[in-house]
């Protein structure tokens, strides 16, 4: 299964960021372009630490079983619902959206958060962190064509 940790996994993540642009659509989704690139900075920032939320009611019920299913070596499936606080409603430049969604991505490269909390699945591993990074991104490239 891909990782977010390898080195060339990161750089085909990036040149399929660098692929989008402001005419891509969503091949499913309600997000646009726009919307996607913060939604997945926003994710990239509280994975690495630099945001912290606490796993939700539900989450603690189901987390733990939805995480065993998404440590599955297949795409993360169409249409699952978005954590409330990582909708996004505004629209921002795609050009600085990439920008710094690329430069998230490099910082994986020296990865420090080991006590990283998802707000749904709960408290996860370096390697499950790793495996749900590398999925999540491309769930939206895959969604936005890329």
């Amino acid at each position: 299964m891909k990782t977010i940790f390898d080195k060339l996994t990161r750089e085909e993540l990036i040149n399929r960021i660098n692929s989008l642009n402001e005419n891509s659509t969503a091949q499913w989704g309600k997000m646009n372009v726009s919307q996607m690139l913060k939604h997945c900075t926003q994710w990239d920032e509280m994975a690495l630490g630099k945001k912290k939320y606490k796993q939700s009611f539900l989450g603690k019920l189901f987390g733990k079983m939805a995480l065993k299913s998404m440590m599955k070596d297949e795409p993360m499936k169409k249409n699952l619902p978005t954590v409330p606080s990582f909708r996004i409603k505004e629209n921002i430049d795609v050009a600085e959206g990439k920008r710094k969604w690329i430069k998230l991505l490099d910082e994986y490269e020296h990865f420090s958060n080991d006590g990283f909390i998802h707000p749904f699945f709960g408290a996860m591993t370096k390697e499950n962190t790793g495996y749900i990074v590398y999925k999540h991104s491309d769930h939206h490239l895959r969604q936005f064509g890329a």
